[in-house]
């Protein structure tokens, strides 16, 4: 079995286990009231999880879309440096711990991990839900103020997922270079909303001036050419829907695509692809537009037409945030 499927379903599962014993009308007032809080605009000075109930709903309503959004980030690094494989992980703001299941979904074996969170209540969460990965088993679930004081050890890879949209700019700024000095490989992910564009191109523009070289989504590490407030960059990631997600949002859809930005980059060399589709492609008749973003530093739609052969074949195949041409 594929191995981010089966840390997915071992994951759904023991999110599941967690809701035991909560009253599905209690979980879903929780998430609905947390959802409120996390998307106001101003930065919050206090954990917004305040207790097990808080923590036990959010992470079986959040948790399953955060892990599917940052697998896909890493595996995008990760075929742009196939050779290399971390050996330790930090996860900043990880709360209940979705991105250090991601990065074991990625790569396999284990290795030293440490989530930093100031919320004790998701700490504790996390750590009781990591018993089921047993890539998990030893990690550290260390609180920490995520903010400008913070100090990182020194590790091959730190995440930072969902955490940038809850701090200053100050804060934010303080976070990315705390994160460049310590690691040897960054991945940012922020939702896909023209504000979490614009922090993660905040964060690109510093790890580059820190040295780093972005290995994804971007074919360079030249500047973004999409125009400030035209467009963004974003891609989507397919989230099956627990019965807590269908209680809260409504409807009867089996899943649900989670919208994310994010900047995967590294110290050292790195192979990213000749060029990324960045939009859903456009299946017609006998024709298959693409929309790209190039080495070149352009953004260009291609049309790909029947006359192509199995690059045609390939263009029906593609999918949104995938390298193209195709990569063997």
């Amino acid at each position: 079995m594929n191995v981010s499927v089966s840390a997915a379903e071992t994951l759904r599962a023991a999110l599941g286990e967690l809701l035991d014993g909560l009253p599905p009308r209690q979980a879903a007032q929780a998430v609905e009231r947390l959802i409120a809080n996390y998307r106001g605009a101003t930065p919050t000075d206090a954990p917004i999880l305040r207790d097990r109930a808080d923590v036990a709903a959010y992470a079986a309503y959040r948790m399953p879309a955060t892990f599917e959004a940052v697998r896909s980030a890493l595996e995008a690094f990760a075929d742009a440096v196939p050779q290399w494989t971390p050996g330790s992980h930090t996860d900043v703001g990880g709360g209940t711990g979705a991105a250090t299941w991601a990065v074991s979904a990625t790569w396999e074996g284990t290795r030293p991990v440490t989530v930093l969170d100031w919320a004790e209540p998701a700490l504790a969460l996390g750590r009781e839900v990591a018993a089921a990965n047993p890539a998990l088993r030893d990690a550290r679930w260390q609180r920490a103020r995520i903010g400008s004081s913070l100090a990182l050890e020194a590790c091959d890879l730190v995440t930072v997922s969902y955490v940038l949209n809850e701090l200053a700019a100050p804060d934010r700024a303080a976070l990315v270079d705390a994160a460049a000095t310590a690691a040897q490989a960054v991945v940012i992910v922020e939702p896909g909303t023209p504000d979490g564009y614009a922090r993660v191109i905040e964060a690109r523009d510093r790890l580059i001036a820190a040295g780093f070289r972005v290995a994804a989504p971007c074919p360079h590490s030249a500047a973004c050419p999409i125009v400030p407030g035209e467009d963004w960059c974003h891609f989507s990631a397919r989230v099956s829907r627990s019965s807590l997600h269908r209680q809260v949002k409504g409807g009867s859809l089996p899943y649900e695509d989670e919208k994310f930005s994010y900047v995967a980059a590294a110290r050292f060399p790195v192979s990213p692809v000749a060029a990324r589709v960045v939009r859903r492609p456009q299946i017609r008749k006998g024709q298959v537009l693409l929309d790209l973003c190039e080495t070149e530093e352009r953004l260009r739609r291609t049309t790909v037409t029947k006359k192509h052969g199995d690059l045609y074949k390939a263009a029906r195949d593609a999918d949104w945030g995938d390298a193209w041409p195709p990569v063997d």
